[in-house]
């Protein structure tokens, strides 16, 4: 199994001001909360981080303040997947420009493209960078799955690929990619244990840039060989979890008041048509971090 990027990767969210624009000292302070926590890097401007309706110039921006912000002290893989080759390979470039670790990127959407057109697609982006390239296999999300067929291919043709994102159903295939030399980052934290244990070599997922002690603890653990310890820590962190979900509405949305009431910040809404939480909501938010023991930590960060 590669060891450069492993370990837990939360998908950062992009906090918003009161004017639906990217709120930069807000944006620092998320990330320098889960630095904190011993992060081992960040998966920037994903789904999580609302990738798609972002604009060029915002991903720009968010590009230079995670390589500034982190100072080396951990790994950012900056998400530059978009609607054709030539916008991804801008971003990729201006990524490796500022001083991004990595780069990842959706395969091409919305019109099926054959193998083929997928790889070449990978390629372009990848040579302008020359950054280590990771896959984000969300097939929910793209119309595209990326099979062990599809990634041997892109492995063959595109020289920087170092791992991918796995949020797909298809479990069985973490254990594949990690026998093809690949840096398998699970998709979604509560499965984070059993990703582990067939290869997987971390974790990248929204939820865990809201709480990511729980999740920094499970990889520790995994770490000590204790099976039992990692289980029950990861039992813990899937409880956490729902609790939160329990509260209501969309994730965007929840994941922002949840990190806002946390820092004592404001990380702003979600951008439309995704919904704001209404005040019931947010008061659920509330009690539900009382209850957990995770209230604000003021905005000192």
């Amino acid at each position: 199994m590669q060891t450069e990027f492993q370990g837990l990767f939360p998908a950062i969210i992009t906090p918003m001001t009161a004017n639906g624009e990217l709120n930069e000292d807000a944006y620092r302070k998320v990330m320098e909360f889960n630095i904190q926590a011993g992060v081992d890097g960040f998966w920037v401007a994903g789904g999580t981080g609302e990738s798609v309706l972002l604009d060029d110039e915002e991903n720009y921006r968010i590009a230079e303040i995670v390589a500034d912000q982190s100072q080396g002290r951990v790994k950012n893989i900056m998400h530059v997947g978009a609607s054709t080759t030539a916008r991804s390979a801008r971003m990729a470039e201006h990524a490796a420009k500022v001083g991004v670790e990595a780069i990842c990127c959706v395969p091409p959407f919305f019109y099926r493209r054959s193998d083929n057109e997928i790889v070449e697609h990978y390629r372009i982006v990848a040579s302008v960078a020359d950054l280590p390239l990771f896959l984000y296999n969300l097939p929910s999300a793209t119309g595209v799955e990326i099979t062990p067929d599809l990634a041997r291919k892109i492995q063959d043709k595109v020289p920087q690929l170092k791992g991918l994102k796995h949020s797909s159903s298809a479990f069985g295939n973490v254990r594949t990619f990690a026998k093809m030399g690949l840096n398998c980052l699970i998709g979604n934290c509560q499965l984070m244990l059993p990703a582990l244990t067939l290869g997987a070599s971390g974790c990248v997922d929204g939820p865990p840039n809201m709480v990511p002690e729980y999740f920094v603890e499970i990889w520790h653990a995994y770490q000590t060989d204790d099976l039992k310890l990692t289980e029950s820590v990861q039992d813990k962190a899937s409880e956490v979890i729902q609790q939160i979900f329990d509260c209501g509405g969309g994730f965007h949305a929840l994941a922002k008041v949840v990190l806002g009431q946390r820092l004592g910040i404001d990380c702003g809404d979600p951008r439309q048509p995704a919904s704001p939480l209404s005040s019931e909501q947010k008061d659920a938010v509330s009690r539900c971090l009382e209850a957990l023991s995770l209230g604000s930590s003021g905005s000192d960060l």
